[in-house]
């Protein structure tokens, strides 16, 4: 979770909603990391996890992430849930809970409750403090507010 917090900064640095995630072979390599970057990609879809998941199947040859793990320093929403269950990640370890956009326990279980082809175990909270700072202190600054 701390090299996902490395890359959310990144994305901070950017002007970004920081945002990163890591993804995590059977063996414990990153073969692939992300941080958000839809402003500066002008690409809805420029998410952390979905950065995190492309070049994970790059560096593994396949789509199938199947004994992968995802730390991602956010709750995931809708489309990163769904390219979880669709690359078949094993793992989703998240920090802080999306209340308006979180899909794994916030809003719906997606890829947790059984419904859809492939279920991901979930652990939720790892360095929960960091990660929610980050986003609180990011937000506070874009509207005008002091940290």
């Amino acid at each position: 979770m701390r090299l996902a917090l490395e890359r959310a900064r990144e994305a901070e640095s950017e002007g970004e909603v920081p945002v990163g995630c890591v993804v995590v072979d059977e063996g414990g390599e990153v073969v692939g990391s992300g941080h958000n970057r839809t402003e500066g990609a002008e690409d809805a879809t420029a998410h952390g996890e979905m950065e995190a998941i492309r070049e994970a199947s790059r560096a593994l040859g396949g789509w199938r992430l199947t004994g992968a793990t995802l730390y991602v320093t956010l709750e995931p929403c809708a489309m990163c849930m769904g390219a979880v269950v669709l690359s078949r990640v094993g793992r989703v370890v998240f920090g802080a809970r999306d209340p308006k956009s979180g899909t794994v326990v916030s809003k719906y279980a997606i890829g947790v409750n059984g419904r859809l082809n492939h279920t991901a175990e979930v652990t939720e909270g790892v360095l929960e403090y960091e990660c929610s700072e980050l986003l609180t202190r990011f937000f506070k600054k874009l509207r005008g507010v002091s940290v």
